[in-house]
């Protein structure tokens, strides 16, 4: 203070800056309190572990059968309005993966549509309650992928449903495990071409005339892509695929301003496994392998989708996101 009184203006910018740094002491002080403690989880045991029981469905499955039931993250997961006022469409979404990255997206403050095979429509009305649980649009469409026409009816009614459209999620797929290549029509080779491979062109191609710089695409590879196993033969060449297209598309579209990434899980426990994805053998051990020693839960992956759809990992593209449990690449 100056001898007549008055402040100094050094004095006034000081006072500023201690009250600046008091009131962001206040602030942070505020919010750690109002943060409960996160106690830590051994990730070990967090979920069941193997011998799971032996259990059949006819493909695709439903998780509401399954036991134990998988968790998506109905009760668990938590949102922070990442992706509030985004438009997605999901394939696959009723169960596994696809299930999980809806109820996150909603809980992000997305509007979601889902697409599903129409004997899944038991698990995908779960779904939609949920998505309309937290107030956003849910929007359900039913059909079959390996119909072009219809692939191309899906962006349009995703976009009519939604007011738009601005993330795709191709995570729909067929899983059938066959010993010996022999033992693989060409029939069934064909299904599961045209599910995981050409049904992903088909929406992206209708698709694309309709994003906008910021939009994302996110596919669903699989540690098959990298490490496959015999049984396997025909899906892990579609998850191959899928990876390729990825970093393919990411070139293509990155000048755009549109991102391609993809998700590559490890053994996760989803109706897949229970309806032909896997031998009894194999589906009483699933996941043993691991460093976990267990199958992952799709609600242990809904992050790593909201992570790609959301505008803050702006320089994520063409990225492979693994989730394998310590097993298989990347």
């Amino acid at each position: 203070m100056s001898n007549d009184g008055n402040f100094t203006r050094r004095e006034i910018v000081g006072g500023i800056g201690v009250a600046v740094t008091a009131a962001s002491f206040g602030s942070t002080a505020s919010a750690q309190s109002v943060a409960a403690p996160q106690p830590l989880q051994n990730p070990v045991d967090k979920y069941p572990r193997p011998p799971y029981k032996s259990q059949s469905q006819p493909w695709p499955g439903l998780a509401g059968k399954m036991d134990p039931r998988p968790d998506h993250g109905e009760t668990s997961y938590r949102g922070s309005g990442r992706l509030a006022g985004r438009k997605a469409l999901i394939t696959g979404g009723d169960s596994g993966m696809g299930r999980a990255a809806a109820i996150a997206y909603a809980r992000e403050g997305a509007d979601v549509a889902i697409n599903y095979f129409p004997t899944e429509e038991p698990d995908a009305r779960e779904v939609i309650a949920l998505i309309k649980a937290e107030d956003r649009i849910g929007l359900a469409i039913p059909g079959d992928l390996r119909d072009e026409a219809f692939c191309q009816q899906l962006v349009a009614q995703a976009i009519s449903g939604l007011g738009g459209l601005d993330i795709i999620v191709s995570n729909a797929g067929r899983q059938q495990s066959h010993a010996s290549i022999l033992d693989i029509s060409t029939e069934q080779f064909d299904w599961t071409m045209k599910t995981n491979i050409y049904a992903p062109f088909w929406i992206i191609k209708a698709a694309l005339p309709h994003l906008q710089p910021g939009s994302v695409i996110i596919g669903t590879t699989s540690e098959q892509a990298y490490d496959p196993t015999p049984d396997l033969y025909d899906y892990a060449q579609t998850k191959a695929a899928t990876m390729n297209y990825v970093k393919s598309l990411a070139k293509q579209l990155g000048p755009k301003g549109i991102r391609v990434n993809g998700v590559a899980p490890g053994p996760i426990w989803t109706p897949l496994q229970v309806s032909g994805g896997a031998s009894q053998e194999k589906l009483k051990n699933f996941g043993a392998i691991t460093p976990l020693g267990r199958a992952g839960q799709p609600a242990e992956l809904a992050s790593i989708y909201v992570q790609l759809a959301a505008s803050d990992a702006s320089y994520a593209n063409g990225q492979i996101y693994g989730s394998s449990g310590g097993a298989g690449q990347p």
